[in-house]
């Protein structure tokens, strides 16, 4: 399973993010194709904590992926990142619900 820390710092800083641009009004649907999440954008710590969470989720799936460019990845292996990412932070969102 992914650093409990490394969840924790990701988990606080979504929250932290997410708090600010609803508390200001802001709107985050720029149309843009980008593949930065805007909540990372905002916050480098955020940033680092899921570049570090994709490497160890790519890692434990036996996918090499590579700081900078992987456009040499298939579909399917970029696809099982962002897919495992996703599985493991609703589980964790429903873990940490539960215990409140």
């Amino acid at each position: 399973m992914a650093n409990t820390n490394n969840m924790n710092n990701m988990n606080s800083n979504m929250n932290t993010n997410m708090n600010n641009s609803s508390n200001n009004g802001s709107n985050n649907n720029s149309g843009s194709n980008s593949s930065s999440n805007s909540y990372a954008s905002k916050s480098p710590k955020a940033r680092r904590a899921m570049n570090t969470f994709k490497m160890e989720v790519a890692d434990s799936l036996g996918v090499d992926l590579k700081q900078g460019y992987n456009g040499d990845l298939t579909s399917r292996e970029a696809g099982s990142i962002g897919g495992e990412m996703v599985k493991r932070m609703i589980a964790y969102a429903e873990d940490n619900m539960q215990e409140q």
